[in-house]
């Protein structure tokens, strides 16, 4: 495992900077102290680390303590250390300066380190521009407390180079650890690289467990659980992605992503898009800070398992057999009109009898003529007598 703390480290010793002074300043890079004489009748005020990207890092002195143990930051960059003493009220400020020993160019580059599956770490790197062919690297970590320090357990190799580190047990690691990759070869001297990496931002979240979906005739109903990570985190911590994308026969789809935050009690809800429309969903996770996001979820299934496409069809039969009937109902109408202009109806004989109208009409015309007759001359009445004839032999 992890125990050969003591041995694996004393490889990755940098060297320790003296400076010629009437304080003897020594600076220690494997514990970051720094070191002086003590001197009778001396006060001392600060100790002060000037780091290259940090900038001023102060500490205070402690009375009759000459020493000075700053929190672990990168030095390949080279530092330069100041320490201010009071003697016999004169003041005095000394500097040591310490450089990355080794040719230029030859240290690790590339550095970087990835948790994963909360209980899992690789580190990579490569080989540096200047580096000599027979060169090696070799990774140590140490916590963020100097109690632990250990060596990579397990390289990844290319043509025999160290270029990368794979790690099982995180176990022991506090939320800051230092990393340290060094270099031996018979050419030349190699610098070191060295990172201080907060851990919970090098880790790639699992996607959350159980994810499950409910439907009702209007909505639908989203939930999952926290991913496990390497330490316990609230649920404020997280972000979640959904990928929400609706099925169809002809293999296209419509997505859409929505960006969950982790205080919404790791649920969502959406208005159901179709009562019979096939949907999926992936999830994915990342920290509340930032959106480095971790891999998917296997996709999710929710709505019917019949393709959305065959209420098209029934709705195309409806409106075509509405229009078939349409079309049958306009042709017989023309049809129709054509029959009476090829064959116009017979006029109807007038039933006087039943015509009462007629016959009051006839008899108005009846009546007049009668009158008028009368006014005229009188008409002769022509008397006809049948005479029968005798027989001839009587």
């Amino acid at each position: 495992m992890w125990e050969r703390q003591a041995a694996a480290w004393r490889n990755t010793d940098l060297p320790t900077v003296e400076q010629n002074s009437s304080l003897n300043m020594k600076f220690d890079p494997k514990t970051t102290k720094l070191t002086w004489d003590c001197q009778e009748n001396a006060t001392y005020g600060e100790c002060v680390l000037i780091h290259k990207e940090k900038g001023q890092i102060k500490k205070k002195v402690k009375d009759k303590e000459c020493q000075c143990t700053f929190q672990d930051c990168s030095l390949h960059g080279g530092v330069t250390l100041t320490v201010e003493v009071n003697i016999n009220q004169r003041r005095i400020s000394e500097t040591l300066v310490y450089l990355n020993p080794g040719g230029e160019g030859t240290a690790a580059q590339n550095f970087s380190c990835l948790i994963y599956n909360a209980d899992f770490m690789n580190c990579t790197w490569a080989k540096g521009q200047a580096a000599p062919n027979d060169v090696q690297y070799f990774l140590y970590i140490r916590d963020s407390k100097k109690k632990i320090e250990r060596e990579c357990p397990h390289y990844l190799k290319d043509s025999g180079t160290h270029v990368g580190c794979h790690l099982q047990d995180l176990s022991g690691l506090t939320s800051y650890s230092y990393f340290l990759v060094n270099g031996t070869s018979q050419e030349a001297g190699i610098q070191f690289f060295d990172s201080v990496l907060l851990l919970k931002e090098i880790e790639q979240y699992n996607p959350p467990n159980n994810i499950t979906v409910h439907c009702n005739e209007s909505h639908c109903f989203i939930r999952w659980e926290k991913p496990r990570t390497r330490k316990t985190l609230s649920i404020r911590e997280f972000q979640y992605q959904l990928d929400i994308q609706r099925q169809s026969n002809t293999g296209s789809s419509g997505n859409q992503l929505i960006v969950v935050s982790g205080d919404s009690g790791n649920k969502y809800s959406f208005p159901r898009p179709g009562f019979r429309a096939k949907h999926t969903v992936k999830i994915r996770t990342a920290d509340a800070r930032k959106a480095h996001w971790g891999a998917w979820s296997q996709p999710t299934e929710f709505g019917s398992a019949e393709p959305e496409s065959s209420l098209v069809h029934v709705y195309l039969l409806v409106v075509l057999g509405t229009f078939v009937c349409g079309l049958t109902i306009s042709c017989l109408f023309k049809r129709f009109l054509g029959m009476n202009r090829l064959f116009p109806p017979i006029p109807r004989i007038k039933d006087k009898l039943s015509d009462s109208r007629q016959i009051d009409h006839q008899q108005i015309l009846w009546e007049k003529f009668a009158h008028d007759a009368g006014k005229g001359d009188k008409e002769e009445v022509l008397a006809v007598e049948e005479v029968t004839e005798a027989p001839a032999n009587a």
